[in-house]
């Protein structure tokens, strides 16, 4: 016999709290980067995602820095792509995501400090096709240098079902 609550109903039928849009959009974007593959792999962290705006994060480690020792052209365009995508993502319609079809990264400086942050803006969400724009910035000791930036065009498609 399950368990029952003070409204006389078993636990199993207890109303679940419903998640705010806000929480929701979070959750799909923690989903995506968290999961087995290359965000996850390299440490990426979601730090701010509502509606059209991703902010993402990413901690220098040995194996994401070129011989001098900044972080690698190449994990800063991947930080670009996700935080691009993320944005996008997260102004579609549910049950949609958004994949990359189109990356152009401008480097500005070298990235030498101790991580990475991105900020990815939705600028144009449409039908199929969504652009976001996405500066990157080194942060060492506290200061935030520009070292990127990015537009990333995207095509929406079904969301795999997991």
């Amino acid at each position: 016999m399950a368990p029952v609550n003070e409204a006389g109903r078993g636990s199993m039928d207890r109303p679940k709290p419903q998640m705010s849009t806000h929480d929701a959009i979070r959750e799909l974007v923690e989903r995506v980067t968290y999961a087995p593959g290359y965000t996850k792999a390299v440490g990426t962290r979601v730090e701010h995602a509502e509606p059209g705006h991703v902010v993402m994060s990413l901690a220098k480690g040995d194996g994401l820095v070129q011989v001098n020792g900044f972080f690698h052209g190449g994990v800063i365009a991947g930080l670009a792509d996700h935080a691009g995508g993320g944005a996008v993502t997260t102004a579609m319609p549910p049950g949609r995501f958004a994949v990359t079809v189109n990356l152009q990264v401008s480097y500005l400086a070298p990235a030498k400090g101790e991580s990475l942050i991105a900020r990815a803006r939705a600028i144009l969400v449409g039908s199929t096709i969504g652009v976001a724009h996405v500066d990157v910035a080194s942060l060492a000791d506290g200061t935030e240098t520009p070292c990127a930036v990015a537009i990333v065009t995207l095509r929406g498609v079904d969301f795999p079902a997991r």
